[in-house]
């Protein structure tokens, strides 16, 4: 007995009905604090009082300028911007190197190093917090930008180098036969072939990077106390009084802060599609 097509595609339609629901709701979920933070950060703080989740009624622009006007916003998005760009640079550095030496050579204790790296990528940085405060004291780095790049280049570096060795050996190895042959350094090699080749495992590596730097709270408020050296999240706490919270002013703050990381995961993305494509080509 024939089974009729269309009768077969209306089942599969009606099978699939519920994955779809499930995905649409985990989806709203995740938007969802988008839409608060956005809607509120518009919003003037009676109508948020009256109506804390419908759109805003009127829509203002008044909290963007005070969050500029009355907070220190620039200063700590400078600062953001220094410790996120040089974070980044030494952790991308020592990681694609260090990555490179474990993926194509061949040397005692590889294994162990490269072990270690997965080990430390499970330590919470909560248990690290007193002995690396009390190092930078008595390194007098203490409420300096320099104390959270040095954290965080070190918190950085387990991930992007088991992300960057697992990368690194998927690269065909006859590249690198070839480049020996041609007369190429391992310096060379590792600059002319396997970071062009690398091209969206070290976007991914950044932006992944760039997005926990930008947004960490807890070592950021403990090595940097005072307001002048506040990156932007733990400025933001202070806009939060004592007895009263003005949560539209605080939306947009949040607003402003997020919106680097946003554009920088756009651009990220479009990198990454062109490293594939590039890659593929080559």
């Amino acid at each position: 007995m024939k089974t009729n097509p269309s009768r077969s595609r209306l089942w599969s339609l009606l099978a699939a009905i519920p994955k779809q629901v499930i995905l649409l709701f985990f989806s709203l979920v995740a938007i969802y604090p988008i839409y608060y933070m956005i809607v509120t950060a518009f919003k003037t703080r009676p109508d948020w009082l009256h109506d804390q989740f419908g759109l805003p009624n009127p829509f203002t622009f008044q909290n963007i300028t005070d969050a500029l006007n009355k907070g220190n916003i620039p200063l700590w998005f400078g600062n953001s911007l220094i410790v996120t760009i040089a974070s980044l640079i030494v952790s991308t550095i020592v990681s694609s190197l260090a990555a490179y030496a474990l993926a194509r050579f061949h040397f005692a204790g590889r294994a162990f190093y490269f072990n270690s790296m997965i080990a430390l990528m499970v330590i919470p940085p909560a248990v690290l917090i007193l002995p690396l405060f009390v190092l930078m004291v008595n390194i007098g780095l203490v409420n300096t930008l320099p104390s959270v790049i040095i954290i965080y280049s070190g918190l950085l570096i387990p991930f992007s180098v088991y992300l960057l060795v697992s990368f690194f050996r998927s690269l065909p190895p006859e590249l690198f036969d070839a480049a020996a042959i041609d007369g190429c350094s391992n310096l060379d090699t590792f600059w002319r072939i396997t970071l062009p080749l690398s091209t969206p495992a070290m976007v991914t590596l950044i932006v992944v990077n760039a997005l926990f730097v930008w947004n960490e709270l807890f070592i950021a408020l403990v090595f940097l106390q005072g307001e002048t050296v506040m990156t932007l999240m733990p400025g933001l706490t202070l806009f939060k009084g004592h007895f009263t919270i003005n949560e539209p002013l605080i939306m947009a703050g949040t607003l402003i802060a997020t919106m680097p990381m946003i554009l920088l995961y756009l651009f990220g993305q479009r990198l990454f599609v062109e490293g594939l494509v590039a890659g593929a080509v080559k």
